[in-house]
C-alpha cells in the first residue's frame, strides 16, 4: 500500500485544533505519518497538541520558533508553504506515495485521504487533488466556489511522482497556484471533487481584512504572469464579492502595485507561455458556451 504523509503548518489554532485531530483520527484511511508544523502559537495550541501527539502515534510534532514577517502579512511571506517545507523535512522516512497539506482550520469528513486515493488509483494522470470547502456565514455553511481545475491551498493531496517533478511547493505567494500550473505543464490532471467537502472553519483570505486579502490576490495573478486583460476582466467578477466593488479596486491594486514594485515573479518563459495560453483557452470556451 502506498504511504500517506500529511502535513499541517498551524498557528494560533487554539479553537480549531481539536476538532481537525478528532476528524484525522476518525479517518478509514489515515495517514502513516501526521506532521504538525507548530509556527510559534502563542494561544495554547502548542500545549494542546502536544497532549494530542502523546495519545495519537502517527503524529509528528514540529515545533519552529515564531517568525514575524517584516511586512506584517504571514501570507505574503509565505509562512505556511515555509511550515510545509520544515515538516517536509522532518518525515524523510516518509517520501514515497502520496504527500497532502492540510491547514489546521480544516475539518474532513472521514472518508476523505480513502475516496481521493482510490480516484489517484484510478487515473493514473491524476496529478493533484482536493474537494470543495463549506466557511461559515450568518449562522450557515456556505460553498467556496472554485474552478474544477483548481485545489484549495488548504487540503491539496500530491502524488508523490508530480510532486517530485514540479519542484514541490515553492516558498513565495501564489504557490498553491504556480504548483497546479506546473503539474499541468507536465501532463498531469488537477482537480477538484464535488462530491467531497470539507469545513473551513476560518474564511478564506480573511486573515489581516477582507480587502487586504483581495489585494493579496491580485499580487498573486502578477506573480504568476496572469495578463492584464484578465485581471481587469476578473475584477468585473469580484467587485461583485463583500465589500462590493472596493474588492476590485483591491484586487486591480495589488496587481498594479506588485508590477510597480517589480515583485519577484516566476522566472521562466515557457511557464508564461503556459499560463496566458490556458487562460486564453478558458476565455475562449466560456465565450463559446454563454447563450445568445
Amino acid at each position: 500500500m502506498d504511504r500517506l504523509l500529511v502535513i499541517s503548518p498551524v498557528r494560533n489554532e487554539i479553537a480549531h485544533i481539536d476538532r481537525v485531530v478528532e476528524a484525522m483520527a476518525a479517518q478509514s484511511r489515515r495517514p502513516d505519518v501526521w506532521v504538525i508544523v507548530d509556527d510559534g502559537s502563542d494561544d495554547g495550541t502548542t500545549e494542546r497538541l502536544r497532549q494530542r501527539a502523546a495519545d495519537l502515534r502517527f503524529i509528528r510534532l514540529v515545533e519552529m520558533p515564531r517568525q514575524e514577517p517584516a511586512a506584517g502579512d504571514r501570507l505574503v511571506a509565505a509562512a505556511a508553504p515555509k511550515a510545509f517545507n520544515a515538516g517536509l523535512a522532518a518525515a524523510e522516512d516518509c517520501q514515497d506515495g502520496f504527500v497532502a497539506k492540510l491547514d489546521g482550520d480544516v475539518e474532513l469528513p472521514e472518508n476523505w485521504y480513502a475516496e481521493l486515493l482510490a480516484r489517484f488509483e484510478a487515473d493514473p494522470r491524476l496529478g493533484i487533488a482536493g474537494g470543495d470547502l463549506i466557511e461559515p456565514k450568518r449562522g450557515d455553511w456556505k460553498l467556496l466556489p472554485i474552478p474544477q481545475h483548481h485545489v484549495h491551498g488548504a487540503l491539496k493531496l500530491y502524488r508523490r511522482e508530480c510532486f517530485d517533478q514540479i519542484g514541490g511547493v515553492r516558498e513565495c505567494l501564489g504557490w498553491d497556484t504556480i504548483d497546479e500550473t506546473y503539474a499541468r505543464m507536465h501532463g498531469w490532471e488537477t482537480r477538484s471533487f464535488s462530491d467531497l467537502v470539507g469545513q473551513h472553519h476560518r474564511p478564506s483570505g480573511s486573515a489581516q481584512g477582507r480587502l487586504r486579502g483581495r489585494a493579496r490576490h491580485g499580487r498573486c495573478a502578477y506573480i504568476a504572469h496572469f495578463a492584464p486583460s484578465w485581471v481587469l476582466l476578473r475584477s468585473l467578477k469580484i467587485g461583485l464579492k463583500s465589500p462590493p466593488v472596493l474588492s476590485a479596486i483591491a484586487f486591480v491594486y495589488g496587481y498594479v502595485a506588485a508590477a510597480v514594485r517589480r515583485v519577484p515573479r516566476v522566472e521562466d518563459p515557457e511557464f508564461r507561455r503556459f499560463v496566458r495560453s490556458e487562460l486564453r483557452g478558458r476565455l475562449l470556451s466560456a465565450i463559446r458556451l454563454r447563450p445568445a
